[in-house]
């Protein structure tokens, strides 16, 4: 065997990690075993936007997926009762162990039982995947122990399985029951769940978008793909005003004002007075509402004027406006302006802040840029997160893939350079990474901007009407015109057209997409292109729920195929600790695998299989002597 000096140095690496013979036979052994396993299961949502407790708890029962391994392991052996009370604990084990103490239920046999049905479930569980994989899912301080009580086996005076009974008893004597009860469901759930994908739009609308990514941090495997609104938060933590400007008159206009008072410490002080000074015969809720939309329309057309490249001069209205007569000129005619809304806009410098104006902004910029918490949640999107991600064949993207009136990649202009397809994609991201990471370059600022609202951004895919939606009475007007990727993804054509851009040849290739509410109640589905795209936008956001007829999806991609649960609208964690009012929800298995999808199939096995090309050639250099 013949080796170059570069792969001689490289084997010579691996050699320190596989020292022997031995070692890279163990090796190669272990690791074509694990491409022989069924692939781990894979779930994606999106469009959480800040709604806590309905995905705190679609987390914490697995889309459902806890309750259907449930009922398929004891189907036989506990009550429907009993399996709700399991389900139960496994979603929310010291809030449910905290209850049942208060009605007395809890005892030694209780525990017993308990801990039994636990270890079998996770047993269960547990084997798809490698003992290795499975330990190291284990907490620490318990891994011993669980890993011996996953691997019961009957032997011939049964001493293995008494030996486990001994365990039990100890367990429960040493008072360390509770303790252990809840770090079996946590690693039930971590084993029901091998990877989740988060396609889009964590935040705005919902409540409490920072305590869900205070979840997602202690999450074991994950990505995140980029929302619209998720770029917006990350375009203002890296001192975009515009940006700044939009976050704030989104929280605002949907009364969530707490996520940035408590939830990131954003100070709203100066806003609020300058409201209040400037439409003094206004309830308070309104001035402010219309003093951060003022400011955020004067910014964008800063914005709009800076960049000529983005074709977006339609959006430039302020200038339009006709005090005396309330009007504004569009497309040749005017319309009237609903109240006296403009009072700090000048005939001769439309765009431009008022000094109050700017006061407000420095405020807003000075707590958005010292925000520690928001710096954390940020940068972790970055960590977790990209523009687009192609797992497992799929293509994994929140808004569209901008195409133009022919169905063909839209070709844009940036920084005199041309772009389409996945290089606009591509480019979106460097830009994004720029923006934070980089010195504040006013250029990259604006274009986390363009990302949130622009005509062609892939992260949009529409033309927003802002000034018109709020200070007009015309629905025509108010019309926000689509890219038209949303009228050809309905096509299989347009569908491979795409995959095949990003380098996806497989027949198992798919468009996961989130972004455009799927209206359930209309008849509309979310499967595209003959199940070429999924549009899992399903409503997990309550201001969508009248409009999709659900409460969201999950798509569950498994080594038998995929599927997608529509949920119903979450009651309350409490009616789950006390009624066991676990979340409806409905599944549709839409595409079935002829043959298990294996580890060697999926984009570990690839990795896996390059790996393992690499051990054998070492262990071919060590019985040639070429590496001693």
């Amino acid at each position: 065997m013949e080796l170059s000096k570069e792969k001689k140095k490289y084997l010579t690496l691996l050699a320190e990690k596989y020292p022997t013979k031995e070692h890279v036979s163990r090796e190669i052994i272990n690791l074509k075993a694990i491409l022989n396993l069924p692939k781990g299961t894979e779930h994606f949502m999106s469009d959480i936007h800040g709604e806590y407790e309905a995905f705190y708890h679609i987390l914490n029962n697995c889309s459902g997926v806890i309750r259907e391994k449930v009922q398929m392991v004891f189907k036989d052996t506990l009550s429907t009762k009993e399996q709700q009370d399991l389900c139960t604990l496994i979603y929310y084990p010291k809030e449910k162990l905290k209850l049942l103490k208060k009605q007395d239920v809890i005892n030694d046999d209780w525990y017993t039982m308990t801990l039994r049905n636990l270890i079998k479930l996770a047993g269960f569980l547990s084997s798809k995947y490698t003992r290795s994989k499975v330990r190291k899912a284990m907490p620490e301080e318990y891994a011993y122990i669980i890993d011996e009580l996953l691997h019961a086996q009957p032997d011939e005076d049964n001493n293995q399985l008494v030996y486990h009974q001994k365990i039990i008893e100890t367990i429960i004597g040493i008072d360390s029951a509770e303790d252990f009860i809840i770090e079996l469901t946590s690693l039930i759930k971590r084993l029901a769940v091998d990877r989740l994908h988060i396609v889009g739009d964590i935040f705005d609308r919902g409540e409490r978008a920072d305590e869900i990514i205070d979840m997602l941090m202690k999450y074991h495997t994950l990505d995140i793909e980029w929302g619209n609104h998720d770029i917006l938060w990350m375009g203002a933590a890296a001192g975009s005003e515009a940006c700044i400007a939009n976050v704030v008159r989104n929280n605002i206009k949907y009364q969530n004002m707490s996520v940035l008072e408590n939830g990131y410490g954003i100070s709203l002080r100066r806003l609020l007075l300058f409201a209040q000074e400037t439409y003094p015969h206004m309830e308070l809720s309104d001035a402010v509402y219309y003093s951060i939309t003022v400011i955020l329309l004067k910014l964008e057309g800063q914005i709009i004027k800076r960049h000529p490249e983005y074709n977006m001069d339609d959006r430039l209205l302020l200038h339009k406006i006709n005090k005396e007569k309330n009007i504004v000129e569009i497309n040749g005619n005017e319309y009237e302006i609903k109240g006296e809304l403009f009072p700090t806009v000048t005939k001769e410098n439309p765009y431009e802040l008022s000094i109050g104006e700017e006061d407000v902004v420095n405020e807003l910029k000075f707590s958005f840029l010292n925000s520690n918490r928001l710096k954390e949640h940020v940068e972790f999107l970055y960590s977790k997160g990209a523009i687009y991600v192609c797992c497992n064949n799929n293509l994994l993207f929140h808004g569209c893939i901008p195409l133009d009136k022919d169905g063909n990649f839209q070709i844009v202009e940036f920084d005199g350079k041309l772009y389409k397809g996945k290089k606009l994609l591509d480019y979106a991201d460097t830009v994004a990474r720029k923006a934070y990471f980089g010195k504040h370059n006013q250029n990259n600022l604006d274009f986390m901007w363009y990302l949130w609202r622009g005509k062609k951004s892939p992260l949009c895919g529409r033309n927003i009407k802002t000034f018109e939606r709020t200070f007009l009475d015309n629905e025509e007007l108010a019309f926000e015109e689509k890219d038209p990727y949303y009228s050809y993804y309905e096509e299989e054509k347009t569908a491979g057209m795409i995959l095949i851009e990003f380098g996806l040849f497989s027949p198992l290739s798919h468009i996961i997409n989130g972004h455009t509410p799927i209206k359930v109640g209309q008849g509309e589905t979310p499967l595209k292109a003959n199940g070429k795209v999924i549009v899992i936008d399903g409503g997990f956001c309550k201001a969508y729920q009248k409009t999709t007829g659900i409460a969201g999806y999950t798509l569950i991609y498994n080594s038998h195929g995929m599927r997608i649960k529509a949920h119903q609208p979450f009651e309350s964690i409490e009616k789950v600790l006390n009624e066991n009012k676990d979340i409806e929800s409905s599944s549709d298995s839409f595409e079935t695998e002829p043959y298990r999808v294996m580890v060697e199939n999926t984009d570990d096995g690839k990795e896996i299989t390059e790996n393992i090309k690499d051990l054998e050639m070492l262990l071919m250099a060590y019985r040639e002597g070429i590496i001693i």
